[in-house]
Order: structure tokens, then sequence, then C-alpha cells
């Protein structure tokens, strides 16, 4: 009779429903005694292994798509997800980066062709205003920065963000004292307002005074140089966009906005440098120059020319150098608007 009555398998369905029970468990508080409530933990941190395993494989075997999809049906058919998010700061570190990684997975998994975690955070938005918020508690910042920026590649959850408040506390969050947390949050500024272009067209184009406002006064003049020369980098990556091009029209006909370029062009920084030139030179370029600008450009038009002629990188770049000659053309023949 040895063997007969052999545990069946777990399946991965298994796995979550009794991830969730242990999640409602330590969500309660409601175990008094330590052995048991330490054993409990134990299982729950198994759990998140074995859920992880099936999700990406192990030294072993690959991972199989069958199971995941199961697994992926089942944790998100109830409410496992918030449970893990709301629980996350009660678990351990190796368990808080296990659940990160199931998350971050789960954003990708297809279940009959269909990213089902669009769905699901689609009615369950409020889950993102707890990961944006996640910023402002160290321990978890990075947790849920990181769980954050997978959900933000659902065009769905990016346009909820960017459309939410949320959107300016970026501003601050970029400038945090904590490096790490303050490089976190500029990668996930970044997704926002480089992933889906029709979404952040559209955002940009509606929100275009207070956005750059905030943009140039807290980033571009911020007195941090790791936030000027980020924030630089990004600008020039949204306005030599094409899907941004209205915006950038109407960036490139500001004087304000000349000015500040400008100043960044004269920076000791060779990269803030590079990447300001890369702005400025749209600028130089507009064939439709409101006056004002043409004004600015003509009345410092020596001290440009000389910046330029010692504009010199480390390395040999045909492209840059063929953008700085245009860029010198354009400045050297301009004319000064009440010329008769």
């Amino acid at each position: 009779m040895k063997g007969i009555f052999k545990n069946k398998p777990r399946t991965p369905a298994d796995v979550v429903r009794q991830t969730r029970e242990l999640l409602v468990y330590v969500d309660s508080g409601a175990e008094p005694r330590e052995t048991r409530r330490e054993e409990k933990m134990d299982e729950l941190y198994r759990n998140l292994r074995e859920m992880k395993s099936i999700l990406y494989g192990d030294s072993e075997s690959e991972p199989v798509a069958e199971a995941c999809a199961q697994l992926t049906q089942e944790f998100l058919r109830e409410d496992t997800l918030r449970l893990v998010i709301h629980c996350l700061p009660k678990l351990k570190l190796e368990a808080r980066k296990d659940a990160t990684q199931i998350v971050a997975n789960l954003q990708r998994q297809q279940v009959q062709s269909r990213l089902i975690a669009s769905d699901y955070l689609e009615a369950n938005f409020d889950l993102l205003d707890t990961l944006v918020a996640g910023y402002d508690d160290t321990e978890m910042a990075l947790h849920y920065g990181a769980m954050l920026r997978e959900c933000i590649r659902h065009q769905s959850v990016a346009r909820y963000v960017l459309e939410s408040e949320h959107v300016k506390k970026f501003f601050d969050y970029i400038q945090l004292p904590n490096f790490d947390i303050a490089a976190d949050a500029a990668a996930t500024f970044k997704e926002l307002l480089t992933r889906h272009k029709s979404t952040v067209a559209e955002f940009l184009t509606k929100n275009y005074d207070w956005f750059f406002a905030d943009y140039n006064s807290k980033l571009l003049q911020s007195t941090n140089y790791i936030t000027r020369r980020q924030a630089i980098k990004l600008l020039g990556d949204i306005l030599l966009d094409r899907s941004n091009s209205v915006v950038m029209m109407r960036y490139v006909s500001s004087k304000d906005n000349l000015m500040i370029l400008m100043n960044l062009l004269r920076e000791s920084s060779k990269s803030i440098q590079m990447e300001a030139f890369h702005v400025f030179k749209l600028f130089a370029a507009n064939q439709n120059k409101p006056p004002g600008i043409i004004s600015i450009l003509v009345a410092n038009r020596s001290k440009l020319l000389r910046l330029f002629a010692d504009f010199k990188f480390d390395k040999e770049d045909e492209q840059f150098e063929a953008d700085k000659a245009q860029v010198v053309r354009e400045i050297a023949a301009l004319e000064p608007q009440d010329r008769a």
C-alpha cells in the first residue's frame, strides 16, 4: 500500500491560491503565536520562490507557457496582485525582490493572446496610486518603482499616471537626496514620456504650459548636476521624436527656452554641452524663427560662433560635426530684424 496516498503535485493555480490565503493571513496580523507566524511566513516565502521559478524557469528548465498562463490567470482572477502590493512592506527583503519580479513578469504574460494584466489594472487604477506613492518610502521605493515601470508598458496605465496629479510628483522624486531612488524615479519618468508615442504627444499638447514651466525651472535649472544632465538628455529625446513635432515647434519658438539652452551650452560638463547642443540645433534649424528668437541669436552671434569653434569632444563624430557646421551657417546668415 506504500505510496498510494502520495500528495498530488500542486498546479500553478494551487500555488497562487495558497499564496493568496497566506497573504490574507499576513495582512490580518491575527496570529498571536510567534512560532506559528514564522512558519506561515516561511511557507509564503517558499511559494513566492516557486511562482518566480514557474514564470522565469530555473537552472534546470525553461518556463512552460501553459504553466505561466495558468499562474497568470489565477493571480489576476482575484485580488492576489492587490494583496502582494499591499503586503510587500511586511515581507523580508529577498521575498520583496521575488514578489517584485513576479509582478513585473505578469505584465508581459499573454493568455489567449491578451495581456490580461492590462485589463486587471484598468479595473484597479488605485493600485497605481500606491505604486507611485512608494517613492515617498525609502524602503519600498525601488520595489514599487520597478513594478510601476513594468505596469507602464500598458498604454492605458501610462495614460492614467500622466493624466493624474501623480505626474507632478516626479519633478520632486527625481531630486530626492537618495541617489538610487532619484535615479529610479528618473527612469520611470523617462518611460512615461517616451514609451507610448501618441499618449505622450496628447499629454504634452494638453499640458504644455505647466509641464515645460516646471521642467525648465525644476529640472533644467536645478542646482543638481545629475538632474540637469538627465533632464537635458530626456528633453532631446522628447523634442527629437517625430510624434512630438508640434510640441517641438512650440518649444523652439520661446525666447525663455532659448536662453536656458544657451546657458546649458556654457556648462563645464561636456555631456551637458553635447545634449544641450542637440536641442539648441532645433532652434537654429527652425526656418520660421519668431523675431524674438532671431534677435537673441543675432545679439549673441559672436559668442555662439566662438563657442562652437571651440566645441570639441573626445571622440570624433561625423554627424555631430555636420550638425555643428549647419548650425554655424544658420547663425552666421541671420539678418537683424530691423534692417532696412
